[in-house]
């Protein structure tokens, strides 16, 4: 069944030593499993939950140049192999907002910037649900999205 305001978003990230240089690798596709996007992108020092929240931002940032306008109709499904993204984003953010951005010992979460940009981009959309795969077990879009970010290492001598 074609749904048109529905799409998904593929990210996975990697790092090689955590930290080190971490690559995210991000594709996106429409209902019809058309392949609208494909991205990745490296960072020399970082460690592999930065990796993997830059590609689900990327994701959804990329997904809101392609649709310019609806976006508040749009219905996103992101997948992810990383329960960081998945449990931090659906769990662990709604209660640090409630405390203004702080965990219940009261300091900052870890990647703060990263998850405060996540949670703005989440906003832009009607829905955004966060779903959790499992990763290296043969999914082939998070087999694809796992390549993309080696390739982005490996292109990049790391």
């Amino acid at each position: 069944m074609q749904r048109p305001n529905t799409f998904f978003v593929f990210s996975d990230g990697a790092c090689r030593g955590n930290p080190g240089p971490g690559a995210w690798g991000t594709v996106i596709q429409n209902s019809n499993e058309k392949v609208m996007a494909t991205l990745s992108g490296i960072e020399f020092q970082t460690t592999n939950n930065q990796m993997e929240l830059l590609g689900a931002i990327n994701g959804l940032k990329e997904l809101s140049k392609l649709l310019t306008k609806n976006l508040k109709n749009a219905e996103i499904y992101i997948y992810s192999d990383s329960k960081y993204l998945v449990e931090g984003i659906s769990k662990w953010l709604p209660s640090w907002k409630k405390r203004n951005w702080k965990k219940a010992d009261n300091k900052a979460p870890e990647n703060l910037a990263l998850w405060q940009s996540l949670d703005q981009l989440n906003s832009v959309f009607k829905t955004v649900h966060f779903n959790w795969i499992k990763g290296h077990a043969g999914h082939p879009q998070n087999e694809y999205c796992d390549q993309l970010a080696n390739d982005a290492l490996n292109d990049a001598g790391c």
